[in-house]
């Protein structure tokens, strides 16, 4: 058993084998005073270590009496290029009882599970440890470069530029477009942040309000064509046609979702390997070493709190290293604010309607909430729903201005509900999404020869919600599903 702690509060380190990788954190560890033993069985180095004034003895590690050697140390470093001793030396500490901390050289996937089986608490393989750094140093250099290169832009920048949200902008998208419009502000450029559509839903609302966020709508802002640089961010989740009409040259093109078909732009960061565009633009603006605003900050972290379901949804660690560096600048009680905002009538009776229409088939809930005045009301529905016991995916029909709405959420890691609804609906009309949440908007087409009046107003909303259902379940890959509440 290892005495070292019981003796001293000061923590033994032993290195057994000190070849290159041994001989460097030796050195490192000396110069931070630490209490180092060096052990090698070769005489000439363990006399070269001592000229150095490093505490070394000559000694066999694939003895078993090397267990005597380290008897009275906390951590062993087993770090010899010869593989095999180092499992001889991993096997003899833990035969003896001995319970140091060990951490020990491997050289492939075969010898660092034999190693873990013989007892070492950590393994390490050079060859990773390299990958690893090379990797690093190269996605640092990257966003370097891509720094570098979105700077050249702004800066080019003669008049203001337009940053484009997508259609009814929701948090992570109104966040990102914040985000570059305080970067280019520190270059000395004005941007617009513009929107088509509406921010509807009432935590987007509050979000906007108590931020001060000014977002400009397409309809009272000039012609797209008329500003010296055009920026979007987020696009992949709407259609992009739909936001950047094709004869508008894009200069910088920024999400975290891939598109079927991205526009060309000067300027391209997608970045998978994130789950909110929000952790993109945290990493541009320690990139350009700027301090975030309470208020930009607040907006991001709230931007990747939203896309990741408060870090319980595809949260990766870019996107936590991200939050962790926006916290302490951002205001704490104004994203509680914006987390629990009052809930509007209106909203409330396509909530109501909605949980008495229910249908379930499944973990799959489609429900009607009838002729509405705020679609927004039924993204708000969907995700309220989707709290429901068993139940991982939701989708919520209304009718308004001759047009079927259809919001849907999902929580199912094995479902892309976007593409669900690609499949379902976009011969009939607009349908948009990702993984987790989605959007139909259909023309009532064939149905408007019906009267929206009276019994007819029934007939309609009946009609039309067989046909979406019916849809909607067919691409979900299951058939029919279960009258009101007897389905939940």
């Amino acid at each position: 058993m290892s005495s070292g702690a019981s003796g001293s509060a000061r923590t033994r380190y032993a290195i057994l084998g000190c070849g290159s990788v041994g001989h460097a954190v030796a050195d490192a560890l000396s110069e931070r005073d630490k209490d180092v033993l060096i052990l090698d069985r070769d005489a000439d180095r363990v006399e070269a270590l001592r000229d150095q004034d490093l505490n070394a003895r000559v000694q066999d590690i694939a003895e078993p009496d090397v267990v005597d050697a380290v008897e009275d140390r906390d951590i062993l470093l087993i770090l010899a290029s010869d593989v095999e001793a180092n499992k001889e030396a991993v096997a003899a500490v833990r035969d003896s009882g001995g319970d140091q901390y060990v951490v020990v050289r491997a050289s492939d996937p075969v010898s660092e599970d034999e190693l873990r089986e013989r007892g070492a608490d950590v393994v390490i393989n050079p060859s990773t440890v390299i990958a690893d750094s090379a990797l690093q140093s190269l996605e640092t250099g990257e966003l370097e470069y891509m720094a570098r290169q979105l700077a050249e832009i702004i800066e080019g920048t003669d008049g203001t530029m337009a940053i484009l949200t997508h259609d009814n902008p929701e948090p992570d998208s109104i966040a990102s477009a914040t985000a570059l419009q305080a970067i280019a502000a520190s270059f000395g450029v004005e941007a617009d942040i513009v929107y088509s559509g509406d921010v509807g839903h009432q935590e987007n609302r509050a979000f906007v309000n108590l931020l001060g966020i000014d977002l400009q709508s397409r309809a009272d802002t000039p012609p797209l064509a008329e500003y010296d640089t055009v920026a979007v961010v987020d696009l992949a989740k709407s259609a992009e046609e739909a936001v950047v009409p094709g004869h508008v040259e894009i200069d910088v093109y920024l999400d975290h979702l891939e598109s079927d078909a991205p526009p060309d732009a000067r300027f391209v960061d997608v970045r998978t390997n994130v789950s909110s565009t929000s952790t993109i633009l945290t990493k541009y603006l320690q990139e350009f070493d700027q301090s975030p605003s309470e208020a930009v900050a607040t907006a991001l972290l709230y931007g990747i709190r939203a896309e990741t379901l408060d870090f319980k949804r595809d949260t990766t660690p870019g996107d936590l290293t991200a939050a962790a560096y926006l916290h302490p600048f951002a205001n704490h009680d104004t994203l509680e604010q914006v987390e629990s905002p009052s809930m509007s009538p209106e909203t409330l009776d396509v909530l109501a309607e909605a949980i008495q229409s229910r249908q379930v088939q499944g973990s799959h809930l489609f429900s009607t909430a009838g002729f509405i005045r705020d679609r927004e009301a039924l993204a708000q529905a969907a995700q309220h729903l989707l709290n429901l016991e068993g139940i991982t995916t939701t989708a919520v029909l209304g009718i308004a201005d001759d047009h079927i709405y259809l919001a849907a959420r999902s929580k199912d890691i094995r479902l892309d509900i976007g593409n669900v609804l690609q499949e379902a609906f976009a011969e009939m009309g607009d349908a948009a999404g990702h993984s987790t949440q989605g959007y139909v908007e259909i023309p009532l087409g064939i149905f408007t020869g019906i009267e929206t009046s009276g019994g007819n107003r029934d007939t309609l909303l009946h009609l039309t919600e067989e046909a979406v259902r019916r849809n909607l379940f067919e691409a979900l890959g299951v058939e029919g599903g279960t009258e009101g509440g007897n389905g939940s």
